[in-house]
């Protein structure tokens, strides 16, 4: 590797950290003073303050992550054009696409770390994160459904609460459907359901089994009636975030029973999932345009090369946020709406650097 590329790729991953730790500590001390009224009054250990702002700090990055790179690239390559680095690298025969070739190299880095982050270490802070808000920021605040769940334990068995108690563990007119191809075998219904932890049982108050016979049912009744059930009453109604907490292996695992299931937020699972594959080819797209906007001198200077990368930037969140939306509450591919933007941004790379080129 030559000192051209050992050069550009010390600036493109310096100033990229740079840029982390730059705007990270403005980011905490922002949600600080809007929230620390709310700590105070909600008495949240200090212990866990800290814990949240570590957690913080790894979700915060990954959700900003196309900005401080786009940001960071624009910032070092304007100043080497400013410097008229650039024009001596170009006149002196090497052609753009040599020139770009440790850009790519950087963006192959930050998009392995990108990778490694995006489906280990975000996950678990994000658990933290989400745990800590709507304990203490948001208190009181469902973070899920809990009202008429319906779901698919197994090929044969469904169950319905009218109602759901995440803190205590209760649901409310529980009932159980037990299908052997389209034929109903037998239900069960009880007026609640509780888990008792010390006798890891699911205890069933005014239990009523009735089994389908072929001319008469035949009917049981319990006051009280404990049992076992292949179900978690936490899968009942899993937190609205829960898809974001699962690494890589989890996740994948998680959507395939989810689907077994026939699970309602199926999509908004594999938003996630294709996101996270996306984040990573982002890197080189992004690095591509920012060179491209960046690499000229401009009149105007570095400022001009600034806005016009915030502005992309921007539009590349609300792409991919407005595409999200469309995922998880219609029809629209989840696959679709994680690469629609880097197939639009991609399109835009290529145009932008075939006129630098020229």
């Amino acid at each position: 590797m030559k000192i051209l590329d050992w050069y550009i790729i010390k600036r493109y991953l310096g100033t990229f950290t740079v840029m982390l730790l730059l705007f990270i500590p403005i980011g905490i001390m922002i949600d600080l003073s809007e929230k620390v009224g709310k700590m105070i009054e909600q008495e949240a250990p200090t212990g866990e303050i800290v814990k949240y702002y570590i957690n913080f700090t790894f979700y915060f990055a990954n959700l900003l992550f196309p900005i401080f790179l786009f940001l960071s690239i624009i910032w070092f390559t304007s100043k080497l054009a400013n410097n008229t680095e650039i024009t001596a690298i170009l006149s002196s025969g090497v052609p753009y696409t040599r020139f770009l070739r440790p850009y790519l190299l950087g963006a192959g880095v930050v998009a392995m770390i990108a990778f490694v982050m995006g489906m280990f270490i975000v996950p678990e802070a994000s658990k933290g994160y989400k745990e800590f808000y709507f304990k203490y920021l948001k208190k009181g605040k469902q973070d899920r459904q809990t009202t008429n769940l319906y779901n698919q334990i197994n090929d044969n068995d469904f169950i319905y609460v009218s109602s759901f108690d995440p803190k205590n563990k209760i649901g409310y007119n529980f009932t159980l459907e037990h299908f052997e191809g389209e034929q109903l075998i037998y239900k069960l219904s009880a007026r609640n359901i509780r888990w008792i932890e010390k006798d890891s049982v699911y205890r069933l108050s005014s239990y009523v089994k009735r089994k389908i016979g072929p001319e008469d049912d035949i009917l049981r009744k319990e006051s009280r009636f404990d049992t076992v059930f292949e179900f978690n009453l936490d899968d009942l109604t899993p937190v609205s975030y829960i898809a974001e907490t699962k690494n890589l292996f989890e996740l994948n695992r998680f959507i395939d029973k989810e689907r077994q299931k026939g699970s309602s937020n199926i999509n908004t699972y594999l938003l996630v999932k294709y996101k996270r594959w996306g984040l990573p080819v982002s890197a080189f797209i992004l690095t591509i345009i920012a060179v491209a906007v960046s690499s000229r001198k401009k009149r105007g200077g570095m400022g001009v090369n600034l806005a016009l990368g915030i502005a992309l930037a921007f539009i590349f969140i609300f792409f991919d946020r407005i595409f999200g939306t469309m995922a998880e509450q219609s029809g629209f591919s989840p696959f679709l709406a994680a690469a629609v933007p880097n197939l639009i941004f991609g399109v835009l790379a290529v145009y932008l650097l075939n006129n630098a080129k020229r």
